[in-house]
């Protein structure tokens, strides 16, 4: 039984939570389709063919056009080989954003290049399932009702069931409301196993696992239904058995199922101490039941020489030792260097320390702060960084670096030396990273701020944050506050002087979306909302409030920039004119996305700074 922890090897930023767990290849084409075996599926003139020899090959499909082809890449045979699912489908939309490379290494005129690139509204592509019967005395497609699919963002290959009577698939609608698990049944019946829906958006990106159990016929489904991100256990008729992990914490990611103990390890945050940051990452067991809930990386001094061992960011990989299942469990904290432990993988004891914590190199320069957000209840937390050399007796300038995409968290919680915040600070400033309400892995009404609200960015919750920071600490200087941030970072850092003025005093922004109507269009439509309605995208956008700007701004633009439109940054450029309002602006030719935070484009920000923020 332990065994099968061997499965279990962790770095949890880098796990595939947000996706199916297969039970069969979703390459299913490529394994029906091996030379020498048959029946084999192929597509040609856009329709489905089936070949049960060399000499034998049948058209399956009629309906297939250039417009409405088969996919090859989406062919699903059945394992006793008597039925077949192909994806049908109707191309996205064909949309090209054209650069100017003006500087081309191979001739002296520009080249202008088009590029692939769909935004918030575009047609995406709609597949379809179909189902066709291969072998029997009734040929050709099961007919099947498409009702329960019809409007994708994008659909997920499950697979057969193991008794070859249903095929299943994930249908995330188009919007991110709604999540079906979908099951057509062999005689063309369709049926809803899990029906998900959210009145603002369902994070499919991060927090949807599914995973069939055919042995027991049943699924686990992981759900913000009830707050957090949680699992849930349903039987294939498509009720919930019971839900198997709850409370005030989040499953980040599911490590790993032991159908046969009935048994999942996952990554959990939040899910120790109330008191901890709530982003530490801990690796957690618990029953199908949601009993014998156990935290595997937390306590058990045993020679660590730490008073609260475990409290930290978790990483772990497991290995064996004789017949004795253990793992390595390494943990650090921004104020704490790395601990690392061998710990028994059932009990969570520690039963060996590997290194314990030197002295933290940058305990000068460096400090962990929380503080409640706009509610004055909820934590925010966040890093100060100082200059070195640092004089308490000073008053700093401070700058706020800043990205406040709701798809991640941003302010590190491992060991690090924060090389890049240390250098802009140590010229002067104070330069801080904070978590506001909006960013991702808290409670679902945390994360919901940041629907159809981009603009907001957790301005409420960083200034009620850095005004607490600075009432105990006098050399942070509120009345020079100054922000920069890329991409998002880049759209938040020009909100802060469209909408909190009154603070931030002077923007540095590179490569933003100014325009969420600009910029991709599953990020954008996500957040935002689908179908694209004027009203909400107007009122987050930097451009159409570009009058309301107040302070010194700078702006920077790779003028090739495939990540976001640079066209984005020349349409807020032309509202500031239009308005009349002062600005300065950096193009790089030739260059991409973060063009603004290279060498040249970094000098040019530190230069800003400088003279709008330091001297001022």
């Amino acid at each position: 039984m332990l065994a099968r922890l061997v499965l279990l090897v962790s770095l949890f930023l880098l796990g595939a939570f947000g996706a199916v767990d297969h039970a069969i290849p979703d390459d299913a084409t490529a394994v029906s389709n091996r030379q020498g075996e048959f029946p084999q599926f192929f597509v040609r003139d856009f329709n489905l063919w089936v070949a049960h020899s060399s000499s034998d090959e049948k058209q399956l499909s009629t309906t297939g056009t250039p417009q409405n082809p088969f996919d090859g890449y989406h062919i699903y045979n059945s394992s006793n080989k008597d039925f077949v699912v192909a994806w049908q489908y109707t191309p996205e939309q064909d949309r090209n954003i054209m650069f100017i490379e003006s500087s081309p290494a191979d001739q002296l005129e520009p080249k202008y290049r088009p590029f692939h690139y769909l935004k918030p509204g575009d047609d995406v592509r709609v597949d379809r399932p179909r189902m066709f019967r291969v072998r029997g005395s009734v040929y050709g497609e099961v007919p099947t009702d498409d009702t329960l699919f019809k409007t994708p963002f994008e659909l997920e290959n499950i697979g057969w069931a193991a008794n070859d009577m249903e095929y299943r698939f994930i249908y995330r609608e188009r919007g991110h409301q709604r999540i079906r698990v979908i099951a057509m049944h062999v005689n063309g019946t369709v049926r809803t196993i899990v029906n998900e829906i959210s009145s603002t958006f369902i994070d499919y990106e991060h927090k949807t696992f599914c995973k069939v159990l055919d042995s027991t016929q049943e699924l686990i489904w992981a759900s913000e239904r009830d707050g957090w991100n949680h699992l849930y256990l349903y039987d294939l008729n498509g009720t919930v058995k019971n839900q198997i992990t709850q409370g005030n914490w989040l499953v980040r990611k599911v490590d790993h199922v032991d159908p046969d103990t009935r048994r999942i390890w996952v990554t959990a945050f939040g899910a120790v101490d109330p008191t901890h940051d709530p982003y530490y990452a801990h690796l957690l067991r618990i029953s199908f039941t949601g009993n014998n809930k156990k935290i595997l990386t937390y306590g058990g001094n045993n020679g660590t020489g730490l008073a609260d061992p475990g409290n930290g960011n978790h990483a772990w990989r497991t290995f064996h030792i004789g017949h004795h299942s253990t793992f390595t469990d390494v943990w650090s904290r921004m104020d704490q260097p790395e601990t690392e432990v061998v710990r028994d993988a059932e009990t969570g004891a520690i039963l060996s320390v590997v290194r314990t914590p030197g002295p933290n190199p940058h305990a000068d320069h460096i400090e962990m702060f929380s503080a409640p957000g706009r509610d004055g209840t909820t934590m925010i937390y966040g890093l100060i960084v100082k200059p070195s050399p640092f004089d308490p007796s000073k008053k700093y300038p401070i700058i706020e670096d800043i990205y406040a995409g709701p798809h991640g968290f941003f302010v590190p919680k491992s060991h690090s030396g924060l090389w890049t915040s240390r250098a802009l600070a140590n010229p002067g400033y104070i330069v801080v990273k904070i978590d506001g309400m909006g960013t991702n892995f808290r409670s679902k009404a945390f994360h919901n701020v940041a629907w159809k609200n981009l603009k907001d960015a957790g301005f409420p919750d960083r200034i009620a944050w850095m005004k607490a920071a600075a009432a105990t600490r006098p050399w942070m200087d509120l009345s020079r506050v100054g922000i920069y941030g890329s991409s998002a970072g880049g759209q938040s850092a020009v909100a802060a002087l469209l909408w909190h003025s009154d603070f931030y005093k002077v923007a540095a922004a590179d490569s933003g979306c100014h325009d969420n109507r600009m910029d991709k269009r599953w990020w954008n439509e996500l957040w935002m909302g689908w179908p694209v309605e004027q009203g909400v995208y107007d009122d987050s956008s930097n451009v159409v409030n570009a009058a309301r700007l107040e302070g010194r701004l700078l702006l920077t633009v790779g003028m090739v920039d495939e990540n976001v439109d640079p066209s984005s940054t020349y349409q807020l450029v032309y509202a500031l004119n239009r308005a009349g309002k002062d600005y300065e602006l950096v193009l790089f030719p030739m260059e991409g996305h973060g063009a603004g935070w290279g060498g040249y484009g970094w000098r040019r920000m530190e230069a800003f700074f400088r003279k709008n923020l330091l001297e001022a």
